[in-house]
C-alpha cells in the first residue's frame, strides 16, 4: 500500500464513521492518527458525549474483532487475559483465552477497574502480548485499545496511574455539540441508531500495510529537534513535578507522521507537531498540587511551552 492509498483507506474511514458521528471531525481525525501509528486512544468527557458510540463506529467500519469489556470494580485480570482450565477428557490444562484476545478493544469506563486490573493492559499495550502463568501470547495486528472514563465521577473509581496514562498516546474529549449539530443529531437518530447500518469498509490487512507505510513519512532533523525541544520544556516548567518522557517524543513524532497521511502529505509541518502537542503530552505530565485543582490545566502548559520553543522555518526544513 502506497502513501496515496493510505490517506485514501483514512479518508473513507473517516466518511463512513461520520455517518454516525456528527461533526466531531477532529476527533475522528485523532482516532484515526492512533489506529494508523499503531497507538491507544483514552476517552475522557461526560456521560453522553458520544465517546462509545465514537469508539463503536469506527470498529464498526474495520472488518476487525471488536470486543467491548465494561469495567467494574469486580473485574479480575484473569477476566481480561484468560485462563489455563483443566481439562477432565484430555488430562492437560488448556489456555482460555480472554477478551483481550481481539483487534479492537474498547474498555468502558476503564478507570472503574482496580488498579489491579488496570495493570494487566500494560503489557499487552505496550508490548502486543499477554503472558498468563509464566507463557507468553502474542496478540494479532492491529490491535488497538480505545478506553473511556468519566472525568465528573469520583465515587466507584480508582484513578488511572501515570505509568498507565503513559501508554496511550493520546487522550482527547470529544465535547458538547454546537446547537446546529445537536438539531442534526435527534434527526439523524429519530428512527433509530444508524450504527445498526453501518458496515465494514477497511480491512484487517489493510490496516496493517497502513501500519508499516506511515513510518516512511519525512520528518527533518529540524523538526525532531523541535519535538525533543517541546519535551524537554515540559520538565523544566514551573507548574510541573514530572514532565513528558522520551516515549512522549516518540509518540508525538509517530502521531505527526500519521497526521500528515491524513492530510495527504508525506512530509511532516511544525503546524503538524504544534496540533497534536496536547493530546499527545497533555496527560503525560504531573503537575505541582497548585496547578492540579485547575482544570485542564495540562493542556495550558502545553500551550505556553509550544509558545516559548523556537519554530523550525520552512528554509531549514525543506518543505516542498
Amino acid at each position: 500500500m502506497n502513501m496515496t492509498a493510505t490517506s485514501e483507506l483514512a479518508a473513507r474511514l473517516k466518511q463512513n464513521v461520520g455517518q454516525v458521528i456528527v461533526g466531531k471531525e477532529d476527533s475522528i481525525d485523532l482516532l484515526l492518527v492512533a489506529l494508523l501509528c499503531g497507538g491507544h486512544v483514552l476517552l475522557e468527557d461526560a456521560p453522553g458525549t458520544g465517546k462509545t458510540l465514537m469508539a463503536k463506529a469506527l470498529a464498526t467500519s474495520l472488518h476487525c474483532q471488536f470486543t467491548r469489556i465494561q469495567f467494574t470494580p469486580d473485574l479480575l485480570p484473569s477476566d481480561l487475559s484468560g485462563i489455563n482450565f483443566y481439562n477432565q477428557k484430555t488430562g492437560d490444562f488448556q489456555f482460555r483465552p480472554g477478551p483481550l484476545f481481539t483487534h479492537i478493544l474498547l474498555a468502558d469506563e476503564i478507570n472503574r477497574a482496580t488498579p489491579r486490573t488496570q495493570s494487566s493492559l500494560l503489557e499487552c499495550m505496550e508490548e502486543r502480548q499477554i503472558t498468563v502463568d509464566g507463557q507468553t501470547h502474542v496478540l494479532e495486528r492491529p490491535f488497538f485499545v480505545i478506553a473511556t472514563q468519566n472525568p465528573v465521577e469520583n465515587q466507584g473509581t480508582f484513578p488511572l496511574p501515570e505509568a498507565q496514562l503513559d501508554r496511550f498516546l493520546l487522550k482527547m474529549q470529544v465535547g458538547y455539540p454546537t446547537s446546529h449539530e445537536a438539531v442534526n443529531i435527534l434527526q439523524r437518530f429519530k428512527t433509530g441508531s444508524p450504527l445498526d447500518h453501518l458496515s465494514a469498509v477497511a480491512s484487517a490487512q489493510e490496516i496493517r500495510d497502513a501500519q508499516d507505510r506511515y513510518a516512511e513519512v519525512t520528518v527533518s532533523d529540524d523538526l525532531l529537534t523541535y519535538i525533543v525541544a517541546i519535551v524537554e520544556a515540559t520538565r523544566s516548567h514551573q507548574d510541573v513535578i514530572l514532565g513528558a518522557s522520551p516515549r512522549g517524543s516518540q509518540g508525538l513524532m509517530r502521531a505527526s507522521q500519521a497526521y500528515a497521511i491524513l492530510r495527504g502529505r508525506d512530509f511532516v509541518t511544525p503546524d503538524d507537531v504544534k496540533y497534536l502537542a496536547k493530546p499527545v503530552l497533555a496527560h503525560r505530565l504531573v503537575l505541582t498540587p497548585q496547578a492540579r485543582i485547575r482544570q485542564d490545566y495540562a493542556r495550558t502548559v502545553i500551550d505556553e511551552v509550544l509558545a516559548t520553543v523556537a519554530v523550525p522555518t520552512e528554509d531549514t526544513l525543506g518543505v516542498r
